[in-house]
């Protein structure tokens, strides 16, 4: 394993999504300045989903035929601009624009990301994944706490600093070799796809892992989303309580990364996001139920369950496509993610009809339903378990 090239990426990672976890922390603001509706408010994300997510697989694409490693210190540099400049947006046209760039950002960065920390580990993918993820799930973590930091001192131009650390980053990059490592040519990674019942089982298993994964996003985005706008203009609390409430979920998320590759690897990749699946939607609705102390140690349980999974979702998706490491990352990562950012936007519209806290109730329902898809899964693939038997 080259730590040193694993060292960079992470760090990548984490500045990349610092964008992501920024930016719905920015929204009640935006919203307050250019008065607009929830639908209007969450469209954003949607925007900023389908340049950050939806396109990922395109990505993913040209990463699994030619060798894009250029996209890794272009990734983060895009990501902090269009957020940096996000605060500048005097109408929401701009703001739609600069969210897309930074999503831009994202979809560049994350499966060529994933291709190369897949090709530098061993057999223990989740494990590794979950480091790497753990940089990921940081900056997320840290986005919203310095979104709200930023704007109480300094305003929405205060978005302006996310462009430091992007800069940052992307120098280092450009003056540091580790990540310039190279691999065999793609097409000959693995052996040929065959067209048997065991490769449909695979494309059916995969479907069905996408659904699972867009229903997990789903609930985390809309969480995301409606939980700063839930304590701040339906309980009436500090925007500060609201990001701390958001940073907290994200930090325990980035312990359940951490823990949930190790233990996914040991027992056994379906088991832990059944079980995590399961546990999410209990301690949301207790979050919901509880006040005060008990409320925020039960949204917290609910960040390290729910985010926990990441690592092993994305190690079980390259397992059904060995050959096109790229573009499973990208449909994982990136176009799974994507999807799930559309309902956001119906949360909104949820929102502005009966309010936001039955767009609330209704994010914990969804991972019971991706515990139902996950439920039929068959995994490991057959192939895999024919290698293993030899």
């Amino acid at each position: 394993m080259n730590w040193n090239a694993l060292a960079l990426l992470i760090a990548g990672h984490f500045v990349t999504d610092i964008n992501t976890g920024a930016l719905p922390a920015f929204l009640p603001f935006i919203k307050e300045s250019l008065a607009l509706s929830y639908t209007m408010t969450a469209s954003i994300i949607l925007f900023f989903n389908l340049t950050s997510s939806v396109i990922q697989p395109i990505f993913g694409y040209l990463s699994d035929r030619w060798s894009v490693r250029w996209l890794l210190p272009v990734g983060p540099l895009l990501a902090s601009l269009g957020l940096g400049f996000l605060g500048l947006g005097s109408s929401y046209s701009w703001i739609l624009l600069f969210a897309a760039v930074s999503g831009l950002g994202q979809a560049s960065y994350h499966p060529e990301g994933f291709k190369t920390v897949s090709l530098l580990s061993g057999k223990k993918k989740a494990t590794i994944f979950s480091i790497f993820h753990f940089g990921g799930n940081l900056g997320f973590a840290v986005g919203p706490i310095l979104a709200t930091f930023f704007f109480v001192h300094l305003g929405l131009q205060g978005s302006l600093l996310f462009i430091v650390p992007g800069v940052v980053i992307t120098a280092i990059f450009l003056l540091v070799p580790y990540w310039k490592v190279e691999f065999g040519p793609p097409a000959h990674r693995g052996a040929p796809v065959q067209k048997t019942s065991s490769g449909r089982q695979s494309h059916s298993s995969m479907v069905l892992l996408i659904l699972v994964v867009v229903l997990r996003s789903a609930t985390r985005l809309g969480l995301m989303t409606f939980v700063p706008f839930y304590f701040i203009s339906f309980l009436n609390r500090d925007p500060m309580v609201a990001g701390q409430y958001l940073s907290i979920f994200l930090f325990a998320g980035t312990v359940g990364i951490l823990a949930g590759g190790p233990l996914a690897d040991r027992y056994g990749y379906k088991k832990m996001v059944l079980i995590t699946l399961g546990l999410s939607s209990i301690f949301l609705y207790l979050f919901f139920a509880t006040e005060g102390t008990l409320s925020l140690i039960f949204f917290t349980l609910a960040g390290l369950v729910l985010i926990s999974s990441n690592s092993t979702t994305m190690a079980m998706a390259q397992s059904f496509m060995p050959q096109s490491l790229g573009m499973a990352s990208g449909l994982i990562l990136g176009f799974s993610m994507g999807i799930g950012g559309v309902s956001t936007t119906i949360l909104g519209w949820v929102a502005d009809h009966w309010g936001v806290p039955s767009a609330l109730q209704i994010t914990f329902v969804l991972p019971l339903l991706a515990f139902l898809a996950c439920w039929p899964i068959s995994y490991p693939p057959k192939q895999t378990r024919n290698a293993e038997s030899r």
